[in-house]
């Protein structure tokens, strides 16, 4: 009873800090990338928050050193979630709005909906999914076209371009993740992979001189900071979690969530704004993603418990 108790509440929890607090980084990173290169801003967050996660874990009690094999599939998992996924989407805001980013992200599950039809075992679509990836692709062409006309729009595109390889790899880390069930604590594997993109960030910011290019003020501090916080301990966690004990399939519904965040906070705080078109691709995507994740087929039988030992990590 204690245990669907314990998911009854946690699994919402983390859902709603997942969309909420998620969908809020796009703004911060937008202000911070205004100050601070990439490779500083992500070397900054993810080397604080992944010290702080892997002490409260030791703190905690839980078995904070993983095997060397464990350690080099979790270091692979953190440079495709944060070092591509992540650090992608903040290269990529430097050219376009917070709001516009949030919206090419939001293709990342019509990504691992293909990257599925490689796996043996993994989740197939219905004849509605695929026309939900082509809906979703249709959305994809009317939230770029735009720039594909304006003056400047090449830098836009460009732009545009580094956000949706960054979707590419978050959604292969994602995948990966899943696939692997490492016998790892949600916590502690999401430590190690902060710890493993920042080392990664800070050696590309060393390499390419961007440390003397970083300007810290009030919003740059206050931006990372936030960062750090609700994106990395609060938000990151919840999703490596949510990765351990719900469908894939599930988890990936954060990304027509946090557009709609990234989209509202943008307008009111950044004065950022989506011509016809674009409203029109948002609302596309949204319900692209909708009908590729309702339509997918359950996996091939899996024992229940055998599934509860490899999937359910205590936290």
């Amino acid at each position: 009873m204690t245990s669907v108790r314990k998911s009854t509440f946690a699994i919402p929890l983390a859902f709603g800090c997942v969309y909420l607090f998620w969908g809020s980084t796009y703004l911060a990173i937008k202000v911070g990338v205004t100050y601070l290169p990439a490779m500083v801003l992500g070397a900054t967050r993810f080397l604080v928050a992944g010290a702080l996660m892997l002490l409260y874990c030791q703190i905690a009690g839980h078995r904070v050193l993983p095997t060397a094999r464990q350690l080099g599939w979790l270091a692979a998992i953190g440079l495709l979630l944060l070092g591509g996924g992540n650090i992608g989407v903040v290269y990529g805001e430097a050219y376009v709005d917070s709001g516009f980013a949030a919206l090419l992200v939001a293709i990342m599950p019509l990504y691992v909906a293909l990257m599925n039809l490689l796996i043996p075992h993994a989740e197939r679509l219905r004849a509605r999914g695929w026309f939900g990836l082509a809906l979703g692709f249709v959305g994809l062409f009317a939230l770029l076209w735009p720039s594909m006309h304006l003056t400047g729009g090449h830098t836009q595109m460009i732009g545009a371009a580094v956000v949706l390889g960054a979707a590419l790899s978050w959604g292969a880390g994602s995948v990966l993740s899943r696939e692997l069930k490492l016998p790892v604590n949600p916590m502690v594997a999401a430590g190690w992979e902060m710890l493993i993109a920042g080392l990664a960030c800070a050696l590309g910011a060393t390499l390419f001189h961007q440390w003397p290019q970083a300007h810290w003020n009030h919003s740059s501090i206050g931006a990372v900071a936030y960062l750090i916080t609700f994106g990395s301990l609060v938000g990151y966690v919840s999703f490596v979690w949510l990765l351990h004990n719900v469908p894939i399939s599930k988890v990936s519904t954060y990304a027509y969530v946090n557009p709609v965040v990234a989209v509202i906070l943008g307008a009111l705080l950044l004065k950022e704004h989506l011509n016809a078109s674009g409203y029109i691709g948002m609302a596309a995507i949204v319900i692209a993603v909708a009908i590729v994740n309702s339509s997918k087929l359950a996996k091939q039988s899996v024992p229940v418990h055998a599934e509860s030992r490899s999937e359910k990590c205590e936290v």
